[in-house]
């Protein structure tokens, strides 16, 4: 099991209640990126196309994060 990754995403559709974010891996690799349908009330920014997200999961957090900010590790 991953104990600390970070997922970058954007937000390629939306409606009123669900978003359809794209994940790319990075580096990039054959596999493509990941699709995902996330509830609207769990990004905690304006939801627009284009918009980036990141889920976030660090070693001493027990559950991911779902976060608009590009989180920089303060422990290095």
């Amino acid at each position: 099991m991953l104990k600390s990754f970070v997922l970058v995403g954007t937000i390629i559709s939306h409606d009123a209640q669900l978003s359809t974010v794209e994940f790319n891996l990075n580096p990039a690799t054959n596999g493509g990126p990941a699709i995902a349908i996330l509830q609207n009330t769990t990004i905690p920014c304006e939801v627009k196309v284009g918009q980036k997200i990141y889920v976030v999961k660090q070693e001493h957090e027990e559950n991911a994060t779902i976060t608009c900010k590009d989180i920089k590790n303060e422990n290095r």
